[in-house]
């Protein structure tokens, strides 16, 4: 029995754009990658390469040093530079550039693997952390991290198959095209975990895919392929649980303490590809799209391409965008720097023009409407917490559960005053995190005095 989410917004889809055309390798592949040491949630990889070796497909060029997974090279080919370059995520980061040599020479270290069905649910986890595999739909936190830490505590397992986000398909085509992966990856999770199953949930603007996996799936059951109504953010885990199975996760916490893990469709065919075939993420589909693109795209691209690359196969700019993003329309990063690499998480780029903008107004005064507390699903209040933001009353507006905020954008998208309200939260939950670290280190100071 499917349930109901609270919120939610029904933006225009513009997935006309892309979502009949099937996922190609690129036309030409980039001369030179840029791996960042980061396409993670948490610390940098330390590069364990330098200038002038010469690198395989595959090959580990950085390792973790806590929290993260390791990362590998995506073409064969000499290291060019070990160093900071803009980054998707603003600023910059240390990274590996990679000139590429065209062979596409894998590293010997990657091998089909016959012993699948004989694998042990933690020599599935080791796998997935050996091949660098992190969440491709959302903040890429490492999937072994979180399979590791469901054993015991989950009972459900759920793939995000919603695809939500307007313009974006590459998941959409992978379940089409690639739909063995994704029903297999959920098998080797749900095996990894201890459980006996998935529920993989679709929203129903998919319903092709939804057959297509059912199909798949069979009649063992140890799938299910759930038909999700359409509405966003409906991808977001914690909407996607209280869709599937009624829970509700509480502040604060977190899917695995009402007994869930949630994982992208993208994960689940990256988790299959690292156990049967012994390959470490090094690729990804992803969806070039936008009015401004002069041929939208699925492709599968690999880690570290320059966007300028990418827009350049799609055919280049067909007029000038008004923005360029790094994700979708509604919680997708502005870019400034069409070199900036596609990363783990990177799943479209999308170039706008001013008209697909709408040509919003500049912001206007908050006339307390409450429809931003209407259509957040996480049952927030948008405004007090703007409100008290906009004074740097930052106590106030952790107590308003700002850290809750999933940033999907649905306040932004329906108040009539035009308030950029998730860009205000964005900075509030940096401030409030940047003020408990120096809390912390006072604390630790102290008490390193008085020892």
């Amino acid at each position: 029995m499917l349930h109901q989410f609270f919120g939610g917004v029904h933006p225009a889809e513009h997935k006309d754009l892309t979502e009949r055309k099937a996922t190609v390798p690129l036309a030409e592949a980039p001369a030179q990658v840029i791996i960042p040491m980061s396409m993670h949630l948490g610390a940098p990889c330390k590069a364990v390469v330098s200038v002038g070796d010469e690198v395989k497909v595959g090959q580990i060029i950085g390792e973790t040093t806590g929290l993260g997974a390791p990362i590998h090279a995506s073409v064969s080919g000499k290291v060019v530079a070990v160093e900071p370059r803009p980054f998707g995520n603003g600023g910059e980061m240390v990274s590996v550039v990679i000139e590429n040599d065209f062979q596409n020479t894998p590293d010997p270290a990657i091998q089909h693997r016959n012993n699948v069905d004989a694998l042990t649910g933690e020599e599935i986890i080791e796998i997935v952390k050996n091949a660098g595999i992190t969440g491709m739909g959302g903040a890429g936190f490492p999937t072994h991290v979180k399979l590791a830490g469901a054993v015991g505590r989950v009972d459900t397992l759920i793939l995000n198959g919603a695809e939500c986000e307007p313009y974006i398909t590459s998941d959409h085509r992978l379940m089409l095209e690639r739909g063995d992966a994704v029903i297999g990856g959920a098998r080797l999770m749900a095996k990894a975990i201890g459980l006996n199953g998935a529920v993989i949930g679709i929203e129903l603007n998919k319903p092709d895919a939804i057959e297509h996996l059912k199909a798949l799936a069979g009649l063992t059951g140890d799938v299910r392929i759930e038909g999700l109504k359409t509405r966003y953010p409906q991808g977001a885990e914690k909407q996607l649980i209280q869709m599937i199975t009624g829970r509700q996760v509480p502040p604060g916490k977190l899917p695995a303490d009402v007994g869930c893990l949630v994982c992208n469709v993208a994960t689940a065919a990256a988790v299959y590809d690292a156990v049967t075939e012994g390959k470490p993420l090094t690729q990804r589909g992803m969806t070039i799209t936008g009015g401004a693109i002069a041929e939208p795209m699925n492709v599968v691209v690999p880690m570290g391409t320059p966007v300028s690359h990418l827009i350049k196969m799609a055919g280049g700019f067909q007029e000038n965008p008004d923005r360029v993003l790094l994700g979708g329309p509604m919680m997708g990063n502005p870019i400034y720097d069409l070199d900036v690499p596609v990363m783990k998480s990177t799943n479209c780029i999308l170039s706008m023009t001013s008209k697909e903008v709408a040509a919003r107004d500049p912001a206007q005064t908050c006339i307390r409407c409450a429809k931003c507390v209407e259509v957040c699903p996480m049952k927030l209040t948008p405004l007090f917490m703007r409100m008290n933001a906009n004074k740097r009353r930052w106590s106030e507006v952790e107590a308003l559960n700002v850290m809750d905020c999933i940033e999907c954008g649905s306040c932004s998208y329906i108040c009539p005053a035009r308030i950029p309200l998730v860009q205000t939260f964005r900075a509030a939950k940096a401030e409030i995190r940047t003020q408990a670290a120096k809390a912390k280190a006072v604390q630790e100071a102290k008490e390193a005095t008085k020892a």
